[in-house]
Parts: structure tokens; sequence; C-alpha cells
């Protein structure tokens, strides 16, 4: 069974959806800062579609615009991340990059969306803690 386009990705099932071997996105991983998968328990990593987008722009300006690694980390301090996501949108994943966008306001609105759904976790999180409580309470009295 595939997994939908919203679900996490082990470190494998990314490496093989952009094609490159395990130890390039952990190589990439301590090259460029922006890379930041979840880890789990033991390191285990699990990558959101966010990341996955990240990684296969990354991948396109190295692998196919020609970028070092040095550009790549310019390009991101001067544009920002959705300029290195943009980067890797497209039929064959080597879109040209548009400069008629104003990346910096979309990624001012990526981190504002990602702020609030941090407080949404946040307040769901608080909600499961006091469910939990409910449940030991009733636990320990049966």
């Amino acid at each position: 069974m595939a997994k939908g386009p919203n679900a996490f990705r082990t470190i494998s099932e990314a490496a093989e959806e952009l094609g490159v071997p395990q130890h390039v996105l952990r190589f990439w991983e301590t090259k460029f800062s922006f890379i930041r998968p979840m880890k789990r328990a033991g390191g285990r990593r699990f990558y959101r579609p966010q990341d996955v987008a990240v990684l296969n722009g990354v991948r396109t300006l190295l692998h196919s615009e020609g970028l070092t690694i040095k550009g790549v980390q310019k390009l991101h301090r001067d544009h920002g991340l959705a300029q290195v996501i943009a980067a890797g949108i497209g039929s064959n994943g080597s879109a040209r990059l548009d400069p008629d966008i104003d990346y910096d306001a979309s990624e001012a609105r990526s981190r504002r969306l990602a702020g609030e759904a941090r407080d949404r976790l946040a307040f769901a999180l608080d909600d499961l803690t006091a469910i939990k409580s409910r449940l030991d309470g009733l636990l320990t009295r049966g």
C-alpha cells in the first residue's frame, strides 16, 4: 500500500523518491542548516512533505542547475527557503527560478502558518495530557 502525499517518509523512502542514496541526505543535513527532518528516539529520521520538497530543491540546484554547496547556501541566505523549494518544482524536477515571485513574502507566510500550526498542536497536546491524567486516575481507582 502506497503512502499518501502528506505522510511522513523514512530516510529510505525519501532517498528512493528523490533518486539519491541515503548517505547523501545525511550529508546534506550537515551542509544545509535548513534541512531538519524530525528525529525520533534513536535518531530515526522522518521527513515531512515540506522536507522532501526542500530536498528536491537542493537536489535540483546541485545536480541539474550545477550550483555548488556554497552556492545553494548563498541562495538560501539571500532569497530564503521558498526559492530553494521553487527550484525543485516542475514536471522534470528542474524548473527555472521565477524572478517575478516575491519568495521572501512567501516564506514569511509559510513561517506564520507554521506558527499557527504549532499553536494548534500545543493546544491539542494540552487536551491530550488532561485526558491522559483522567484516564490514569480512572485506572488507579479500578
